[in-house]
């Protein structure tokens, strides 16, 4: 529980940085390009992208609370930017528990593909496919289990294949980073 509270309290100091608001802002200009330009809409349910990239950059060198913060502050600007369907906060909440979640697994780790794999299973779990899936019932009027074998079928065929697509960004992302002499606040 120390540690877990010591995560935390790193992760709030990394907002103390003007280095890091400037990084933050530039991960968030990366993430609205990439949301225009490298998203795919299937169906009112579905969206494939990679817009989520900047914010695992962000979660695994800035942490969990870093992370809830900046996927909070990015879904609110990336649909006023490009609105798909009506705006609910449930799909805030879930982006800001996915920074929680992968910033608690990634934050001041070695980046490596079961790391990752991990913390891609718990946000696919509880996020897409709980919370996600009960959003979605409560909007578009669909029972929850009527939709959730397809949401769970969807998000297990996705996880091998946004696990390395995370592993090797996140691999060659920190390695950029690492030229510009950007490091986080010290443990």
């Amino acid at each position: 529980m120390k540690k877990l509270k010591e995560l935390y309290l790193n992760s709030i100091k990394e907002f103390a940085s003007t280095r890091t608001l400037a990084f933050l802002g530039i991960m968030g200009a990366l993430a609205i390009v990439l949301n225009w330009a490298a998203s795919i809409d299937i169906g009112p349910y579905i969206r494939i992208g990679f817009s989520g990239l900047p914010n695992r950059l962000i979660e695994a060198m800035l942490g969990p609370v870093v992370g809830a913060f900046f996927g909070g502050a990015m879904d609110i600007i990336k649909y006023f930017l490009k609105p798909t369907g009506p705006f609910f906060f449930g799909f805030t909440f879930d982006a800001m528990l996915a920074g929680i979640l992968y910033g608690s697994i990634l934050y001041k780790r070695p980046i490596n593909l079961w790391r990752i794999l991990f913390a891609d299973f718990l946000v696919k779990l509880i996020v897409n496919c709980g919370f996600n899936t009960l959003w979605i019932s409560i909007l578009y009027g669909k029972g929850f289990l009527a939709i959730l074998p397809l949401r769970l079928l969807k998000n297990a065929i996705m996880l091998p294949i946004d696990a390395v697509i995370q592993f090797a960004a996140l691999t060659f992302l920190t390695k950029i980073v690492a030229q510009f002499h950007f490091t986080s606040q010290k443990a």
